[in-house]
């Protein structure tokens, strides 16, 4: 038998203020538009703010249904929106936040499973790292070099040759 491991580093920072004035404009961003979400059944809004490769920033936000397995999140609405409209362009960085009456939101939230595999699909088709910033609507915040440190042992289009 061998055992391996599987680390990876992320950083970690008290609030905002220590963030690079682009990553705390881009998070403020994210926080902003939870208050677009639509999520009347688990109260649970998530905001997520993509910069793409030309400087432009895109919004998304989680979407719910009656029918839970019908909602989509917001990374994945973003998602869809940068490919439809900008389908040549990597996204190089994304904040992801979330604002809910039912707790503080003062910590990082990071994506779903099915949102951590949509995000390092777009990884690999842009052949380009995104970069992800998560937070709450105050305290710390984490951010990751690459989505895809999030999802070791992937499922990639390697398995389907």
């Amino acid at each position: 038998m061998k055992q391996h491991t599987y680390e990876f580093a992320y950083e970690v920072y008290d609030d905002i203020t220590q963030l690079t004035p682009s990553d705390a404009a881009l998070l403020e961003q994210a926080r902003a538009v939870t208050a677009k979400a639509y999520a009347p059944y688990s109260k649970f809004n998530v905001g997520a703010a993509a910069l793409l490769a030309n400087g432009e920033i895109l919004l998304g936000t989680n979407q719910e249904n009656a029918s839970y397995p019908v909602g989509i999140c917001a990374e994945r609405v973003l998602l869809g929106t940068a490919a439809t409209l900008h389908p040549d362009i990597a996204i190089t960085a994304m904040a992801i936040s979330f604002n809910t009456a039912k707790e503080k939101s003062n910590h990082p939230i990071s994506p779903c499973g099915m949102c951590r595999q949509s995000l390092l699909e777009y990884e690999t088709r842009f052949k380009h790292p995104i970069r992800l910033i998560m937070g709450g609507m105050e305290g710390a915040i984490h951010v990751v070099k690459a989505a895809r440190q999030l999802l070791p042992f992937a499922f990639t289009s390697e398995e389907l040759i």
